[in-house]
This record gives C-alpha cells, sequence and structure tokens, in this order.
C-alpha cells in the first residue's frame, strides 16, 4: 500500500496538482483502504500536525514580510545600500545581494525577498542599463538567502519535524548564510569587466548619511529580532509577532501604508498561511503512515546492508533532496523526509542542526530550478519575463549555491559553532 502511496503522489506531482492535494489524497485513501486505521485518527493526525505554537511564527513572519513590502521599509533598506556603494563597479548588484541579506534577517522567506524587494532591485538595476543576466540572476540567486539566514520559515518547520531547537537553528544558518553572500559578491566581482557592470554616480557624505539615517529604523527590525531570541528575551513566535508590530508602526510611520494597501497585505498573507498550513497538515498525515509502516526503519536497514562509508550516504542524500527540490515545495518535503533521513543522517554521526542547514539549502536550491521553482515563477511575474528565461540566468549563479552546499556538508563546524556559543554545546 505504501508503494502505491508514493506512486500515486509523484503522478499527482507531474500532472501539476497542488502540492496538499498530492500528498492529501495517496494518504486519505490509504486511511479509507486499511481496515485497522480509524478514520477519525487520521483527521486528528493533520490537526496535530498544524496544532504546534512553534508553527504560530509562520504566519507572523509571512504577515511581517508583506507589511515590510507594503509599508516601506524594503525601499528604505535598498536605498541606503545603494547610497552607501558609491561608484563600485557593479555596485547595485553588490547593493541587491547586501540588501537581500538584510531583508533576510527580517523576513525568513526567498519568495518574499524575490517577489518584494526583487520588485525593487530589479527595476533599479534596468535603469542603469545592467545585463538582464545579471539583474534576474543575483536578485533570484540572493533571494535564497532568506531561508537560511535567521528567522527562517522552513527552519521553524525543520525544528518542529525533527523535535530540534529553533533557536539553535537559527544560529546555525548565519555563517552559511553570510558564505552565500560572499561567494555571489566573488562571482559578480569575476564578471564585471565581463558582462561590462556600470557603476553608479558618484554620492556625497552627507547623501549617505541621511540615507542611513532615514534606514535606521527599518534597519533596527533585525536587531529586535535576532537580538531578542538570541538574548532569550522571547521565543521565536513571539519575535515573529514582534516583528509584525513593528513591521505596521513603521508603515505608518513612513505613511506608506494605506488603509487599503493594510487590507490586501493581510489578505495575501492569510492565503500564503492556509496554503502553507494545508500543506503541512497533509504532509502531517502522510509522515505518520510513513512512520506506521516503519518505513524510516526499512530504509536504514538497507543503508546498514549497504555497507556505505559516512561521505557516500551523506552525498545521496544531497543528490535525493537536489531531486526533490526540482518537484516539491519545500515546506512538503522538509515534513514527507525529515522522519525517514533524519535517524540515516543521525547513526553516522551528522549532527540534526547540520542536517537542518543541509535539507533546507538543498530544497531552496530547488525554487530555482524547473519545472516547479517557486522563485522562477515570482521573478517571472516581476520581471515580465518568461520562466525560462530566468532560469537561464540563473544558471550560472548556482555556481557559488553549490560551494556554500559542499562546505556545509563537509565542515560541521560552520553550522554548529555559532549555535554552541551562544546556547552551549549539546
Amino acid at each position: 500500500m505504501i508503494g502505491f502511496m508514493t506512486i500515486l503522489l509523484f503522478v499527482f506531482l507531474a500532472l501539476g496538482l497542488p502540492v496538499a492535494v498530492a500528498v492529501g489524497i495517496p494518504s486519505l485513501l490509504y486511511v479509507f483502504f486499511d481496515p485497522t486505521f480509524v478514520n477519525f485518527v487520521g483527521l486528528q493526525r493533520m490537526v496535530a500536525g498544524v496544532n504546534t505554537y512553534s508553527l504560530l511564527a509562520i504566519p507572523f513572519f509571512i504577515l511581517a514580510a508583506n507589511l515590510m513590502n507594503t509599508g516601506g521599509v524594503t525601499t528604505r533598506i535598498f536605498d541606503s545600500c545603494r547610497i552607501g556603494m558609491g561608484r563600485i563597479k557593479g555596485g547595485l548588484a553588490y547593493v541587491n545581494i547586501l540588501a537581500s541579506v538584510i531583508f533576510a534577517g527580517m523576513s525568513g522567506a526567498a519568495i518574499a525577498d524575490a517577489g518584494g524587494l526583487g520588485a525593487i532591485e530589479i527595476k533599479a538595476m534596468r535603469e542603469s542599463k545592467y545585463d538582464d543576466r545579471m539583474t534576474i540572476g543575483v536578485t533570484a540567486a540572493s533571494s535564497l538567502i532568506g531561508p537560511i539566514i535567521p528567522p527562517s520559515m522552513p527552519m521553524v518547520v525543520y525544528g518542529v519535524v525533527a523535535s530540534a531547537s529553533i533557536g539553535r537553528l537559527f544560529a546555525a544558518g548565519v555563517i552559511p548564510g553570510a558564505l552565500m553572500a560572499i561567494s555571489m559578491g566573488v562571482l559578480v566581482f569575476s564578471l564585471r569587466n565581463r558582462w561590462n557592470l556600470p557603476s553608479e554616480g558618484k554620492t556625497t557624505f552627507k547623501a549617505k548619511v541621511v540615507a542611513f539615517w532615514k534606514a535606521i529604523p527599518s534597519l533596527f527590525t533585525v536587531v529586535i529580532i535576532l537580538g531578542g531570541i538570541f538574548s532569550g528575551w522571547f521565543t521565536p513566535t513571539e519575535a515573529a509577532a514582534i516583528a509584525c508590530l513593528y513591521a505596521l508602526i513603521l508603515g505608518l510611520v513612513y505613511k506608506d501604508m494605506t488603509w487599503e494597501s493594510f487590507i490586501q497585505t493581510v489578505r495575501e498573507s492569510l492565503v500564503t498561511t492556509v496554503q502553507v498550513m494545508i500543506i503541512v497538515a497533509a504532509a502531517a498525515l502522510f509522515s505518520n503512515i510513513l512512520a506506521r509502516e516503519q518505513v524510516p526503519q526499512k530504509v536504514m536497514l538497507l543503508v546498514q546492508r549497504a555497507n556505505m562509508p559516512g561521505w557516500m550516504v551523506i552525498l545521496l542524500i544531497n543528490i535525493l533532496l537536489l531531486i526533490v527540490g526540482l518537484f516539491m515545495e519545500t515546506v512538503a518535503s522538509i515534513n514527507l523526509l525529515v522522519p525517514v533521513l533524519l535517524p540515516i543522517v543521525t547513526a553516522i554521526g551528522m549532527d540534526p542542526i547540520q542536517f537542518g542547514l543541509v535539507i533546507i539549502l538543498n530544497l531552496v536550491i530547488g525554487t530555482l530550478t524547473p519545472p516547479f521553482g517557486t522563485v522562477l515563477f515570482v521573478l517571472s511575474g516581476v520581471a515580465k519575463v518568461s520562466v525560462e528565461t530566468v532560469a537561464r540566468s540563473v544558471l550560472i549563479f548556482f555556481i557559488p549555491l553549490l560551494v556554500v552546499l559542499f562546505m556545509v556538508n563537509a565542515f560541521p563546524g560552520l553550522s554548529l559553532w555559532l549555535p554552541n556559543l551562544i546556547f552551549g554545546i549539546q
């Protein structure tokens, strides 16, 4: 029965059905046809999958990101970075990356970065006559920093599924996220002459100070969220709620938010939240069925019988995750794969926190790949080009992303040093 479920899942995905439907229907069919599985228990498992305090952070972070985009926060961050870069050749490409790093410390989602900040970045780079390959490519790639640098929506989901500390996961993403930004900057530097990247006009010291001063309230959002979490003043869920309140206050202070835009922002956030939670509920039932059928134990037994070295197991898992990322949404993939793969990687000595970074980085790379890359579709709409054009523009930026992925796999200290420093060694 479990084999039929898996086949049906991939058939539905290939047909282009929504992920929640593709995961939910096979799970409900299993419940219906298995006489030993009481129907109401299946519904209980779905409800229990979303009835978790930590998951409350997801709607709050979604709303906070949308409020920042609507209330002028992202515009001021980008303008401050842009004026500060001066006349550096290819300066707007570096600004694109830096602004994504800052916004990542507020939103925790690649789509929020690509859809909100990305629209500002693409418009500015096109006005400055940047090569469209660089404009679209760096905007798409830098948006992936959002789920890696804390706070991160996928990390919240992983923490719930893997019963791991969300605070430690947030701390673990800081160094890999910084490495992603640095490696993208190195790539931009190497392409600056080949693609004839322009430079910005000269700005005065006074203009830089004024731009930075205007952006200080926006930049303080990062201090509130990360400072509060790492200092222990409040939980990630509480930090998300505070971020919403602060973003709303900034929107009113900046006077960029109207009542109509606020209502529209709340409506869009509700729709996105419902979509994510339906996926989580369906995946929770699917994961419970996998556990009921002892799939993790059977996979573990196969790995042990294969007698493969640890590095080969990790390599195969990374390949599997990259392939899954081509077809499935990140949240659903985490819910389905973590219960199966986590026992395997812990058995060969990989820390669950490090594995959290590995699985999230693999899966967010999948958001840049056809046929179901969500970031591709978002940027296609923002940049008003075809999905194929976005995919071609992103190709060269896979180099720094894969380099960082290798480093996170090979060097545990990149993920574990900061969590151990802040929270102590487990």
